[in-house]
């Protein structure tokens, strides 16, 4: 009997997690953070409570209350007697924090199956990252953490792989097959059940730079001819448009061509697409791309990659903006003494905020929102930004978009948005469904499942917490 449980990625955009069973084989496909669900009860001012340990966390109903799954350290921290894990695994989509981060909370031999890109933009996550425990998914501490006391950090069992590869877990095999995302070392999965295939789309699309990798996906899925599909449907509602990341290159060149003074851009450095854009942009205006030492941990990881094609850190048209140092009575961090700026401090190519403000035509500055305080330093006057990420889609990203469109009018810096979606049009996500033709779907990772109704496959409404029985 194979049987699907959805406890997250219902009615909601992310968040996914998925229990599939297959006799004694129990597998999660993804166990990501619910931003919407967690932002109903949390804030920044108002976080989970690590002292009580995962006790926040299912309160809330952020994870499920399931045996076998949780560390031993979080457990007995809770007051419950530890559990042997009773998962045989978590096949991880790609590495985006909704589908990712809770990962955090699983058992130590729990393996956790993932693309050998994706483990990289994990890497880069983890060595730029302070630790927290919603952000443990390479290695953790086990809690309480004793201050002073140095335990060396537990790493967690991968098993990586590529498109190629088959895995087996317990009786069950797996394939990956790439597909075409806003993050590189994305995937979708074949899984073959002892009642026939079950497709799991992971989050895809058709209109980014490499639609050959999805279009690979759907036909080994289709030649599969799977029982069930579980799809991402993001953006259902969207009819097919034209947006496309050539179209970010155009606009936003175009922009930065016309700009006087300083140029400062946002986009997610896990966007290797979009890190191409810009630093294409930046060499062709013979400019500076300037980012922080955090990107430097993601390009450096990129450019090992010869698939994707970025240069280093260290290029000659890539500058490293070097942090302001906190001192004094008042400090309360010293931004100077994390491992991975102290490793860099000796390029030859970092530059200060206060040398980019005496010639800002020079250079393009990519900086994060949380991080608009540096403006004040950087001193942009009539400049520009450009917006290169999705639109505030919910209520706590509309108090940041108001708050950040405040910074642009104190230093006077037009506002330009540019973006391309890493999630598939409605149409495209449709032409899939008839072209894999499974004989039910079960849509996920959207706000309008209800869109998915008029289908000529048979279509579940998914319930949260809810078991079903597929094929047989």
């Amino acid at each position: 009997m194979v049987k699907l449980t959805f406890y997250g990625g219902v009615g909601e955009i992310g968040g996914n997690k998925i229990l599939l069973e297959d006799g004694d084989c129990r597998i999660f496909l993804d166990f990501g953070v619910s931003f919407s669900r967690r932002s109903k009860y949390f804030e920044e001012f108002l976080p989970p409570r690590t002292a009580n340990g995962i006790g926040d966390f299912l309160a809330t109903n952020l994870i499920p209350d399931i045996r076998g799954v949780y560390r031993e350290d979080l457990l007995v921290h809770l007051g419950r007697k530890p559990e042997e894990p009773e998962i045989s695994g978590v096949i991880l989509s790609h590495a985006h924090a909704d589908h990712a981060n809770y990962i955090s909370f699983l058992h130590e031999d729990i393996p956790v199956y993932c693309g050998k890109t994706c483990k990289a933009v994990l890497d880069a996550v983890n060595e730029q990252s302070r630790r927290n425990i919603e952000n443990e998914i390479v290695d953790f501490k086990r809690r309480p953490i004793i201050p002073g006391k140095r335990d060396e950090p537990i790493k967690r069992k991968f098993v990586l792989f590529r498109t190629g590869d088959k895995l087996l877990i317990d009786s069950v095999e797996i394939e990956p097959v790439h597909v075409d995302h806003s993050v590189p070392g994305a995937y979708g999965f074949i899984i073959y059940t002892s009642e026939g295939a079950v497709v799991y789309t992971g989050d895809f699309r058709m209109h980014g730079t490499n639609p050959e990798l999805t279009i690979d996906f759907i036909e080994k899925a289709k030649e599969a001819k799977p029982i069930a599909m579980i799809t991402e449907g993001t953006r259902i509602h969207e009819r097919k448009g034209d947006e496309s990341e050539e179209k970010v290159y155009i606009k936003a060149k175009a922009e930065l061509e016309k700009a006087r003074g300083l140029s400062v851009i946002d986009f997610n450095f896990k966007d290797v697409d979009r890190v191409r854009t810009f630093y294409r942009i930046a060499r062709e205006m013979d400019k500076f791309l300037v980012i922080s030492f955090k990107h430097a941990c993601f390009l450096e990881r990129y450019h090992r990659d010869e698939k994707l094609d970025v240069p280093d850190s260290r290029d000659d048209h890539i500058l490293l903006l070097k942090p302001k140092m906190r001192t004094g009575t008042y400090a309360d961090y010293d931004y100077m003494s994390e491992p991975y700026i102290k490793s860099r401090l000796n390029y030859p190519n970092i530059i200060t905020a206060e040398e980019i403000s005496k010639k800002p035509e020079n250079y393009i500055v990519v900086l994060n929102y949380w991080y608009f305080t540096t403006l004040i330093d950087l001193k942009p006057e009539k400049g520009i930004y450009i917006h290169s990420l999705s639109e505030p889609f919910n209520e706590e990203m509309e108090i940041s978009f108001e708050r950040m469109m405040e910074w642009l009018k104190l230093f006077n810096l037009k506002y330009v948005h540019a973006h391309c979606s890493g999630h598939a049009y409605g149409d495209d996500i449709i032409s899939m469904i008839n072209e894999i033709k499974p004989k039910e779907v079960y849509p996920i990772h959207t706000e309008r499942p209800d869109m998915f109704a008029n289908l000529s496959t048979k279509t579940i409404q998914v319930e949260e917490n809810k078991t079903y029985r597929i094929g047989g």
